[in-house]
C-alpha cells in the first residue's frame, strides 16, 4: 500500500481538489493508498476540511499539531502514522501534480529506494530559481549526491528509509541525502510543476539561509556523524602543529641570535608570530578536547542505534528456532 503524506499549513482552499486529484490518479493506476494530512498549526480552517475529508473517505486520516512545528515535524508525524510499504510526500498547494504518482511507482520498481522529484520546467520567478540552482550545486558538491532539485516536495521512499533516517528543523529537503548516506539507492523523476492557485509561497531569504545552515549540519552528520574526532581532531592537530612549528622557529631564532651570535640579539616577545603560535596551540588543544567530548556523546547517543543498514538476510530472523537448529546440524554433518 502507498501512504501519501501531505503537510498542511493554511491550505484550506486546495485540500478538496488535492484529494480529488490524488484519488483519481491512484484509482486509475489501481493503487491501494492512504492519505495522511498533517495540519501543522493552520489558522485558516484547514483542519475542518481535513475532518470532512476523513469522514467522507476512510482512506483519509488527519493529524493536528497544537501549533506550527515545521514541515520536518509534520512529515515525521506522518511517517509514524503511515502503514504503507511505500511513502510519498507531497505539498498541499497543488503545485505537485498527483498524476505523477504512477511514474514514481514505476521508477521505484526499477530498483530504487528513494525517488526524488525534479521540476524540469519550473514555473517560479528568477529570484527563486537561481538561489535554488546554487543551493543544489552546493548540496551535490558537499554530499556527493548530485540531484537537480533536492528541494522538490514530491519524494517517494520505502518504509525502511523512513525507519532509518531522522529529520528535524529543515532536514526534510535532505531525505535523499540522508538515505544515500545510509546506502539506499536514489533516483530522479522529472515532474510537472504547476503554478500556485491558492495561498502564498512560504519561500523567502530566511528559508534559504536556514537551508545553507542545515546543509552544513547534513554534511557533518553524513560524513562525520559517527566519528566527529576525525574532523575536529584533524583541525586540532593541524592548528597544534602550526603553533608548535611557529614556537620552534622562534626558539631556534632566539638561540641563534643570543647564544651563537648570529645576527643582532632581538627579543621575541614582541613578535606577532609568538601570539599567533600561542593562539594556534590553544585552538588545537580546544578542538582535540571538543572532538573527544563529541566522541563520548556519539557513543552514548548511538549505543542503542545501529550505525549500519541491512538490505536483506538469507533467513528471517524470526524463523522457528528448532528449524534453525536442525539446519545447523545438517551443515555440520556435511562438513
Amino acid at each position: 500500500m502507498l501512504s501519501i503524506l501531505v503537510p498542511v499549513y493554511n491550505e484550506r482552499d486546495s485540500l478538496v481538489e488535492l484529494h480529488r486529484q490524488v484519488t483519481r490518479a491512484c484509482e486509475d493506476a489501481d493503487l491501494s493508498f492512504e492519505m495522511i494530512l498533517i495540519d501543522d498549526g493552520s489558522r485558516d480552517g484547514s483542519w475542518e476540511i481535513i475532518e470532512g475529508l476523513a469522514a467522507a473517505d476512510e482512506r483519509v486520516s488527519g493529524v493536528r499539531f497544537r501549533r506550527n512545528f515545521g514541515k520536518a515535524a509534520a512529515l515525521t508525524a506522518g511517517m509514524r502514522a503511515a502503514s504503507g510499504r511505500l511513502l510519498l510526500m507531497m505539498d498541499a498547494d497543488l503545485q505537485d501534480d498527483p498524476a505523477e504518482i504512477p511514474a514514481f511507482i514505476a521508477k521505484h520498481e526499477e530498483g530504487f529506494d528513494v525517488v526524488n522529484g525534479w521540476k524540469e520546467r519550473r514555473l517560479d520567478p528568477f529570484g527563486k530559481t537561481f538561489p535554488s540552482k546554487v543551493f543544489n550545486g552546493l548540496v551535490g558538491l558537499l554530499t556527493g549526491l548530485k540531484l537537480h532539485d533536492h528541494n522538490c516536495g514530491l519524494k517517494l521512499f520505502t518504509a525502511d528509509v523512513a525507519s532509518e533516517i531522522r529529520i528535524y528543523g529543515e532536514l526534510h529537503r535532505f531525505i535523499a541525502v540522508l538515505a544515500h548516506a545510509r546506502g539506499f539507492s536514489v533516483a530522479e523523476q522529472s515532474v510537472n510543476h504547476r503554478p500556485r492557485l491558492h495561498g502564498h509561497s512560504k519561500y523567502g531569504v530566511r528559508r534559504f539561509l536556514r537551508g545553507l545552515l542545515d546543509l552544513l549540519t547534513v554534511t557533518f552528520l553524513t560524513g562525520y556523524g559517527q566519528r566527529p574526532q576525525h574532523l575536529l581532531g584533524a583541525v586540532g592537530l593541524g592548528a597544534f602543529g602550526l603553533g608548535f612549528l611557529g614556537l620552534a622557529y622562534l626558539a631556534c631564532a632566539w638561540v641563534a641570535m643570543n647564544v651563537f651570535g648570529l645576527g643582532e640579539p632581538e627579543p621575541i616577545g614582541g613578535r606577532p608570530l609568538l601570539l599567533y603560535s600561542i593562539a594556534l596551540l590553544l585552538l588545537g588543544a580546544q578542538a582535540l578536547s571538543l572532538g573527544l567530548l563529541a566522541e563520548l556523546v556519539v557513543s552514548y547517543v548511538t549505543r542503542d542505534r545501529d550505525s549500519y543498514s541491512v538490505k536483506e538476510r538469507t533467513r528471517d530472523r524470526d524463523s522457528d528456532v528448532e528449524e534453525s537448529t536442525l539446519g545447523a546440524a545438517t551443515v555440520r554433518e556435511r562438513l
